[in-house]
């Protein structure tokens, strides 16, 4: 134990490090916006199924209806994380440039969520396209189009790769012209990264994601994953680190995907056994 100890001490720097990661607080911060939507959508939830433990059952369609709040919200959430995301990450990244040379946020987060949207979304043949992936399901793929997105306006911003105005022309017209190079630049990457993943694996992004780490989120609910999640709060308290800042971002993804998932088993009528979940 204490080797371990020493250990962790040890890499108590690098922890540190870790813990103030622009992209790991964004995750965390991008979550900590959109929980308006996540805990008005609980209610419905709460409402929907709760009854049911006491042998209580809604006609379908009053349940159809009660959930339909749900769905239109958490059903979106990985679309809306895309974008809240963005404007954390916007946010870190603009402290680290000069006052008069910004990236506008309103900008990466429009980006982010039209990139979103190429990953995860599958066409439909009379029109439209599916949800499939525009929940929890699709929460990883949220974060990747934040991150492209944010880091190619830094990239563009940076080296002023924008289109500028004389200085006659108002700011708001000015802006929507300094943010198009970068706004292009960001939905033809995940576009063309859309278009190789169904090249190559036949499936989109989000999909390709999910079936990645599958075998992780399975491992993560089991006991020994539980285990080594909370053990990993525990240990770095001890050492005087903020365990939350490191540990919940990392396994976000797979908090919120259970909340899903624990839906649709009560949907089904079966026993919500997804043990990991926010909170």
């Amino acid at each position: 134990m204490n080797k371990l100890i020493g250990f962790i001490e040890k890499g108590k720097p690098f922890f540190e490090k870790l813990s103030r990661n622009i992209y790991l607080r964004a995750i965390r911060d991008g979550f900590i916006s959109a929980m308006p939507v996540i805990l008005f959508s609980s209610i419905f939830l709460l409402i929907a199924y709760v009854p049911n433990i006491f042998g209580f059952t809604w006609p379908k369609h009053i349940e159809a209806a009660i959930m339909k709040p749900y769905g239109y919200t958490m059903g979106i959430v990985g679309l809306l994380v895309a974008g809240t995301t963005a404007k954390a990450l916007t946010d870190a990244y603009n402290r680290r440039l000069e006052s008069t040379n910004q990236i506008n946020f309103i900008s990466t987060m429009l980006a982010a969520i039209c990139g979103f949207l190429f990953l995860a979304a599958n066409p439909l043949e009379e029109g439209g396209f599916a949800n499939a992936f525009m929940g929890t399901k699709g929460l990883l793929t949220a974060f990747l189009a934040a991150f492209v997105t944010v880091i190619i306006y830094n990239i563009c911003v940076k080296n002023n790769v924008t289109i500028k105005m004389p200085k006659e022309v108002p700011p708001n017209i000015s802006q929507v012209f300094k943010d198009l190079i970068p706004f292009t630049l960001v939905i033809l990457a995940l576009y063309g990264l859309d278009l190789l993943s169904r090249a190559v694996i036949n499936t989109n992004v989000a999909e390709a994601i999910v079936k990645f780490f599958e075998p992780l989120f399975t491992a993560a609910d089991g006991y020994l994953g539980i285990t080594i999640i909370f053990g990993a709060f525990a240990l770095f308290w001890f050492v005087g680190i903020h365990g939350p800042s490191i540990v919940e971002p990392a396994i976000a993804a797979i908090t919120y995907a259970n909340i899903e998932t624990n839906f649709k088993l009560l949907q089904a009528g079966e026993h919500a056994d997804k043990i990991l979940t926010p909170g």
